[in-house]
């Protein structure tokens, strides 16, 4: 018996070797030490949050809980930085620069930083093209079925999961007709929009389309996948913008999937997107991911001139125009806009950007987006319930066909992010309503956001 368990264990213990380099388990832990420093940063420094409540709030979610007991935050306020480590080891951390938000910096290398007069930049060179949607007051909802929707938004749950509302805004008509803070949040704070951030480069995709920089029907100017016989070559803009690329990419959250690691491990992050691998034939499969995404957010910088025009280009052709003043688009460490996970901006903010889809992209008589770009986000990849940058109810997906029997009517379609950010666009209703928070529920709470969106519309009606 000794024998044959001796020879077990001579043949376990080089496959479980194998196992370790493979899916390397140190990277997944750093995963998780980098996910929880860049958000605490971000929150504290440019949002103005608790850092401890971030740390607390951050840890709970699915997967980091486990090692939360091991997790410890080193906080520098004097620095500007967030670091955590597991059991001592594993440490990420992130840092703060004015303006640009937080990156992540990997060991001595100092993460790239524009050399760009910012406030030059964010500037307004003319009055926005978007009129005001509301004064510099709070807008409370003066009828009461409506104040009851956004309480209920707000109403927390006796028991985890919570959902932990932080901001709601509803425009109608193109007016705020009633939004709600939670404590410590006003209309000016810069919340994490975590993927919507993939909303707004789909939307800078649009604009550079608008303007002829590109165009979805237009191979990836990717110089990595130009070689003769590369089949990558088949890869165009739109298989990016629809995540159909069919590069080895997807996206599963667990630590060890290639776009995780991509966000958490890498400085360039589209460098290390760019070198994945076939698996399918473009546009006949589809899975999420957020390294998709980070290429186009290349394909932005490559357009516009490099790390200081793209900022530049997106401050003066998208944040401007739509009256958008209290925004942070974070960088790689390469100096790549960030376009998976890293806007924050106020609600009212959030709330302009779902205006200009409202408006099918045109904003105070000039045309942002191309005439059928707003059509093309919102219709439905292959058999699924995701378009172009945004999730959509104009499917036959049963994710879809859901939403619609929980009152968010079949023609809306929105940016959606981790945690339940949310920015609902509703042609039907002329409606737009943001709901940002900190929910660890696996959808998002998306029942709270439907009963919020089918409130509002009755209470409007």
């Amino acid at each position: 018996m000794l024998r044959v368990s001796a020879a077990i264990l001579t043949l376990a213990i080089p496959a479980l070797i194998a196992l370790g380099v493979v899916f390397r388990p140190d990277r997944a832990v750093r995963v998780a030490t980098g996910f929880v420093a860049h958000n605490v940063c971000s929150k504290t420094f440019v949002s103005g949050l608790d850092p401890l409540v971030v740390f607390g709030e951050t840890t709970e979610r699915e997967g980091i809980r486990r090692l939360r007991p091991l997790m410890r935050l080193e906080l520098d306020r004097a620095q500007k930085s967030a670091g955590v480590s597991v059991l001592g080891g594993f440490m990420s951390r992130a840092i703060f620069r004015d303006g640009f938000g937080c990156v992540l910096q990997h060991g001595p290398t100092v993460p790239y930083l524009p050399r760009i007069d910012l406030q030059a930049a964010k500037k307004p060179k003319a009055p926005s093209l978007l009129p005001e949607i509301a004064g510099p007051a709070l807008v409370a909802p003066d009828d009461p079925a409506l104040k009851a929707a956004l309480d209920h938004a707000f109403e927390e749950e006796a028991a985890p999961p919570f959902r932990r509302t932080k901001a709601v805004v509803v425009l109608h008509d193109g007016k705020v007709i009633a939004e709600r803070y939670a404590a410590g949040i006003g209309i000016d704070t810069e919340l994490l929009g975590f993927s919507m951030t993939k909303s707004v480069i789909a939307t800078l995709i649009g604009v550079m389309t608008q303007q002829g920089l590109t165009s979805p029907s237009l191979p990836a100017p990717i110089p990595e996948w130009r070689g003769a016989s590369d089949p990558r070559r088949e890869i165009e803009v739109e298989h990016l913008l629809r995540m159909t690329t069919g590069l080895a990419l997807d996206e599963t959250n667990s630590g060890f999937d290639p776009s995780s690691q991509m966000v958490f491990l890498h400085d360039d992050m589209a460098r290390f997107a760019v070198a994945a691998q076939p698996i399918a034939r473009p546009g006949q499969r589809w899975h999420y991911s957020s390294a998709t995404t980070q290429i186009l957010a290349r394909i932005v910088r490559d357009g516009t001139g490099g790390p200081e025009q793209s900022l530049a280009y997106a401050w003066r052709e998208l944040f401007n125009p739509l009256g958008m003043r209290h925004v942070t688009l974070e960088l790689d460490g390469s100096g790549t806009l960030q376009g998976t996970a890293y806007m924050l901006a106020s609600a009212r903010d959030w709330a302009r950007l779902g205006q200009l889809y409202l408006d099918d992209g045109v904003v105070g008589g000039k045309r942002l987006l191309h005439e059928d770009w707003v059509d093309f986000c919102a219709a439905a990849t292959l058999d699924t319930d995701y378009g172009a940058g945004f999730w959509t109810n104009r499917s036959e997906h049963p994710y879809a066909k859901g939403r619609v029997k929980l009152g968010i009517p079949r023609d809306a379609f929105f940016a959606s992010g981790d945690l339940g950010q949310r920015i609902f666009i509703i042609p039907s209703q002329r409606m737009v309503v943001v709901r940002l928070g900190d929910s660890v529920d696996p959808t998002g709470d998306i029942r709270g956001a439907a009963r919020l969106v089918r409130e509002v519309i009755a209470a409007v009606q």
